[in-house]
């Protein structure tokens, strides 16, 4: 097995390295060599990538018998995409995944939001994450989407916003959001690699869709903190971007990746997933 990830962030590196892990030749890109080095560390052949083709990128691509896409598209599309397109045919059959957001589907008012849906984005991010999911699927060998919400884990979670001061509880009522702990993003995409379907799409998230305050609670919890106080979201200021954070509301259905993928959650909840982060952030702290 010949793994290219484009784009070796929070998922992409975690999911190269589980490969590597298992013999797998594996090639990652990233934008420094301070982040190359981290990926040698973890058993990966970095390949830097400013959105320029180079001759080590193409090679990596048409050689390669699977490849995620996880890089962020930009104004102009998908870097990705737009390098290698001019210099790589995919050969039919070789497993390809982008990483999407569930953004796409926009606001559904509460209601369920399934891969069949039409997407209607609201954001320019979004907006641009349904273009380059149909850039990808239209491919020689068309991607599998996976439609990721708010990701979190080791490292990256509501544990390092309490012990930061910026954890904060906003009241909407009825708001609620899906979200998705990295280890079990993975195993979606490793449960993908034996059950191929080109061009399908998944979203990937837990079993318990919650408002975000439900989170803070437990965290504190874990931390033997206070919660912070609950505040009307009408009083909150938040930013721009925080309001239109706050200006969807969709419980996004799983269904499809359990049944088809064989995909089975370690963390069904938040309160599973907290407690594995709280593990690992006793396993990081000095003692």
């Amino acid at each position: 097995m010949r793994v290219l990830v484009l784009g070796c962030g929070y998922v992409g590196k975690a999911f190269a390295q589980t490969l590597a892990e298992q013999g797998a030749l594996v090639q990652g890109t990233c934008r420094s060599a301070a982040s190359a080095e981290e990926l040698r560390q973890a058993g990966i052949t970095p390949i830097l990538f400013d959105g320029t083709i180079s001759a080590e990128l193409a090679e990596a691509a048409q050689q390669a018998t699977h490849v995620l896409a996880s890089i962020p598209p930009g104004p102009e599309g998908d870097p990705a995409l737009l390098a290698l397109s001019p210099v790589w045919t995919p050969k039919v059959g070789t497993w390809i995944a982008y990483l999407s957001t569930t953004g796409v589907y926009g606001d559904r008012a509460g209601g369920w939001a399934f891969e069949d849906d039409v997407p209607t984005p609201l954001s320019i991010e979004a907006k641009r994450r349904a273009e380059a999911e149909a850039g990808w699927r239209g491919i020689t060998s068309p991607a599998h989407v996976f439609r990721l919400p708010g990701i979190y884990g080791p490292g990256r979670s509501a544990l390092e916003q309490v012990l930061s001061g910026t954890a904060r509880r906003i009241d909407k009522p009825g708001q609620v959001f899906s979200r998705a702990h990295r280890t079990d993003i993975v195993a979606a995409l490793t449960a993908s690699l034996a059950n191929p379907n080109p061009g399908r799409i998944y979203n990937i998230c837990d079993d318990h869709p919650c408002a975000s305050g439900e989170v803070i609670v437990e965290a504190c919890k874990l931390l033997g903190r206070e919660p912070p106080p609950l505040i009307p979201f009408e009083a909150a200021g938040l930013s721009e971007m925080g309001k239109r954070f706050y200006s969807e509301c969709k419980r996004v259905s799983n269904v499809r990746a359990k049944e088809e993928l064989g995909w089975k959650l370690a963390f069904p909840t938040f309160v599973e997933g907290l407690a594995d982060c709280y593990e690992d952030l006793q396993t990081r702290q000095p003692s």
